[in-house]
């Protein structure tokens, strides 16, 4: 009796969804020719050290990563651009400069 419960527990365990966090970023113009971007995950997880690239006419432009505050800040390119957040497959969040706040 304990073993069927048990494979009936370990069953019911391992069936359970994988609980998946998503990734965020924001980013707002400061007003001097730079831009902060912010990033984290849905779970609360910090994005320190997670990758972060500039693309500008599909080149990259500017490339780094957070910092321990989970925030980057770069120069503003001039025209148009698109800030990425790149933490792995399916970890991935691109913001254009049109959508940024200023």
């Amino acid at each position: 009796m304990k073993k069927i419960l048990f494979s009936s527990v370990l069953v019911a365990l391992t069936s359970l969804p994988a609980f998946a966090h998503t990734a965020l970023m924001s980013c707002i113009d400061n007003g001097d020719d730079t831009v902060t971007c912010e990033a984290g995950f849905s779970d609360g997880s910090s994005a320190s050290g997670v990758e972060f690239k500039v693309l500008q006419d599909g080149k990259v432009v500017i490339e780094g990563k957070f910092d321990k505050d989970s925030m980057y800040t770069f120069k503003k390119p001039q025209g148009e651009y698109k800030a990425r957040m790149f933490a792995g497959e399916g970890h991935e969040v691109i913001v254009e400069s049109k959508d940024i706040s200023k």
